[in-house]
């Protein structure tokens, strides 16, 4: 579907502009100003017209905007105060589709705020989009409240989450990311595109839930991963000793003793979990 344009709204420059609005380097801030790369990100969740999106840091509204044109309902969390003002001036502009919440996401009940089945989409700011992304996929009840996740990451966190084993990158984010949902890199974003420029590339990734396998728990995935990527270079037999039981499992699962963390699949991973959970 097309993007809609929001009557009378000035370019996104130009309002960073009048609001004397810059980049944060300690709130992890990068401001995306390509709007058709925004609306490009706005379309990865698929068709939006009526849905609710939850977005974190929209800084002076540039995925905002594009979220809002593909017809949707927003909730955002800024915690920049100085970027209040345009987005309010959005929210007038778009007829009173996007809520703001002054505050840190790290303390907001995201359901709360919006409901189930909500997209969350996000250019996630560098120093909390990690964490946020762990939370996330960490729900105790599953299905998730969320319905999927458009977010923005440096490259090399993109890439631990959708990597497989036996490549460098694989590790817990892999499996915490994989076991239970359907991780992709949406597309991948020069460093050109944000204002100030980052050192690194970064890429968009595309998270929808799958299934909960029978059996497993997410404290029991979490447990495992957390010991065994822990001291990766280590034997599992070694790594997996804090673990009650876990090394004792290992030969139900059809896993040797003597392999190392990153070259167990995420299914082994489930595998080893249900044995623990008998």
């Amino acid at each position: 579907m097309k993007p809609k344009a929001i009557p009378g709204l000035p370019p996104l420059r130009e309002v960073i502009a009048r609001h004397g609005l810059s980049a944060d380097k300690a709130l992890g801030q990068n401001f995306l100003l390509d709007s058709q790369l925004l609306d490009r990100i706005a379309r990865v969740p698929g068709d939006l017209d009526g849905a609710t999106v939850y977005e974190v840091g929209p800084g002076p509204g540039g995925l905002t905007r594009a979220l809002l044109e593909a017809g949707a309902n927003v909730v955002a969390v800024e915690r920049d105060r100085r970027c209040l003002d345009a987005l309010a001036e959005l929210n007038e502009a778009s007829g009173g589709r996007l809520r703001v919440i002054s505050g840190d996401a790290m303390k907001i009940d995201e359901r709360v705020e919006t409901g189930d089945g909500a997209h969350i989409a996000s250019n996630l700011p560098y120093n909390v989009g990690t964490a946020l992304f762990v939370r996330w996929m960490t729900l105790t009840e599953w299905a998730p409240w969320w319905k999927s996740l458009t977010l923005m990451f440096q490259r090399e966190v993109a890439d631990r989450i959708v990597a497989k084993p036996g490549t460098d990158a694989y590790g817990r984010l892999s499996v915490l990311a994989q076991w239970r949902a359907t991780a992709t890199i949406a597309m991948p974003v020069h460093r050109s595109a944000f204002v100030p420029p980052p050192k690194v590339m970064s890429a968009v990734i595309h998270v929808v839930p799958a299934a909960q396998p029978e059996g497993v728990s997410i404290g029991t995935i979490e447990a495992l991963t957390a010991a065994a990527f822990g001291q990766r270079r280590k034997m599992l037999r070694q790594s997996l000793k804090g673990v009650p039981g876990a090394v004792d499992a290992l030969a139900s699962a059809g896993i040797a003793a003597e392999r190392r963390a990153e070259t167990v699949s995420v299914e082994e991973f489930i595998e080893l979990a249900r044995v623990l959970g008998r």
